[in-house]
This record gives structure tokens, C-alpha cells and sequence, in this order.
């Protein structure tokens, strides 16, 4: 019965660990390079509606 319970209790931590986000979060350098990658496509880094600004998948380049 242990063994079931911690075999359930590791599975339920690997999804969790899975289910984070994929484009990590909007340091200044990430959300810098970001900007400076959307500018050399002559857009701006804006972020979108809705989106949390936590997370650089959550911001989107525009143009201008």
C-alpha cells in the first residue's frame, strides 16, 4: 500500500512539473533581447490582452 501511495504521490508531482509554463519568465534580460529581436522586425514588444506579464510567451510583437 506505501508503495502505491508514493508511486501516486511521484506521478502527481511529475505532472505538475510538466504543466509549467513553456517560455519562462520576463526577466529584464529575457523581455530585452525579446524587445530587441521584435525591433529588428520593426515591431514592438506590447504585451497581450489578457496576458500576464510574468511570462514572456505573454507578450507579442507588433507593428508599428
Amino acid at each position: 500500500m506505501r508503495i502505491l501511495v508514493a508511486l501516486l504521490l511521484a506521478l502527481t508531482v511529475g505532472a505538475c512539473a510538466a504543466a509549467q509554463r513553456e517560455g519562462g519568465l520576463a526577466t529584464y534580460d529575457a523581455l530585452q533581447a525579446a524587445q530587441q529581436d521584435c525591433a529588428a522586425k520593426g515591431g514592438t514588444l506590447k504585451l497581450k490582452s489578457g496576458g500576464n506579464s510574468r511570462y514572456v510567451e505573454d507578450f507579442a510583437c507588433e507593428r508599428k
